[in-house]
């Protein structure tokens, strides 16, 4: 399986992998993320995105008010907005900007990476890819197109009544 903890998988991709590779790497990203174990998460890693995916960088943060200050001082010059949200009484930070053709969002909660239920999806639904096959993986990418998220479409294709809870059990 790939180790989707690092970025060097995505120099071997597909077109769009080997770009998010250029543009991460030219920006140093995840080397100024470092010390925040940020794992890129999401679609592009797993080649179901569509026109205007984002690149959803996941980060472990304890102190979001100096992780906020920390982007502030590394990516101030691409126009950053951030939010403190609030999800089952779960505290996240989120950030978004763009990085020259790539919609950027860095979620940050206070849980390993690896834990979090974005980089936990993300695998659970590699795993159903490779399992699937191509025909399957057209679906999902059809059904994004027409605006469906990704869970949902998984959902959907799968039968599963929540998908957000049943793909953690796959």
């Amino acid at each position: 399986m790939i180790d989707f903890t690092k970025l060097d998988y995505l120099k071997a991709g597909n077109d769009r992998q080997k770009r998010a590779y250029e543009v991460l790497t030219k920006y140093e990203v995840f080397e100024k993320l470092s010390s925040y174990s940020p794992i890129l998460a999401g679609t592009i890693p797993i080649e179901i995105d569509v026109e205007g995916s984002d690149l959803d960088i996941i980060c472990e943060v304890n102190d979001k008010i100096k992780f906020k200050e920390f982007l502030n001082q590394n990516f101030s010059e691409f126009n950053l907005k951030t939010e403190l949200i609030s999800i089952n009484n779960q505290e996240y930070f989120i950030c978004n900007f763009d990085l020259e053709e790539f919609p950027i969002e860095i979620f940050a909660q206070n849980k390993p990476t690896t834990q979090q239920n974005a980089y936990l999806h993300m695998i659970a639904e590699y795993r159903i890819l490779q399992e699937k096959g191509d025909e399957f993986k057209q679906r999902i990418i059809d059904l994004k197109k027409q605006g469906i998220k990704t869970e949902p479409a998984f959902g959907q294709l799968l039968n599963l009544e929540n998908p957000y809870e049943d793909l953690l059990k796959t």
